[in-house]
């Protein structure tokens, strides 16, 4: 590793998600985006969805759909514990789409829990954006 990179470990339920060694990582917290660099002050947060940008050491930026989980920054090394995360070829686009709708029709219900909605119409969102980077629609 060198000293100006970080090694980053990405794990969700089901496996390993990533890991090597970045220059820089992006996420979104419940704090706001946040930019991880090596050298980083010690920091643990709550994950928002999001885009998840990983600056590789090679040069190279890695997109994924970050949902939700937990971020540890501990002195060259960040954890991130996914709940849920995915390549943009791991997600499926109607599905997204179909429930972006849902989500829209449940904001528009006065009758309906609008956090809800927002959060599904949220995940949603990010994951078509994502995928649309995969495929040069952006």
């Amino acid at each position: 590793m060198a000293a100006n990179s970080m090694k980053v470990k990405i794990i969700s339920p089901e496996r390993v998600f990533y890991e090597g060694d970045v220059t820089m990582l992006e996420l979104n917290t419940t704090e706001g985006a946040i930019g991880v660099c090596p050298g980083h002050i010690p920091l643990t947060a709550v994950v928002e969805p999001g885009i998840l940008k990983i600056h590789e050491a090679g040069g190279n930026v890695r997109e994924a759909a970050l949902i939700s989980g937990f971020l540890e920054i501990l002195p060259n090394q960040v954890r991130v514990m996914a709940e849920i995360v995915e390549w943009p070829e791991e997600i499926d686009v109607k599905r997204a789409q179909e429930a972006k709708i849902r989500s829209e029709r449940r904001l528009a219900d006065k009758n309906r829990d609008h956090a809800r909605a927002r959060a599904a119409l949220r995940r949603s969102l990010v994951r078509m954006q994502v995928a649309s980077h995969r495929s040069g629609n952006y």
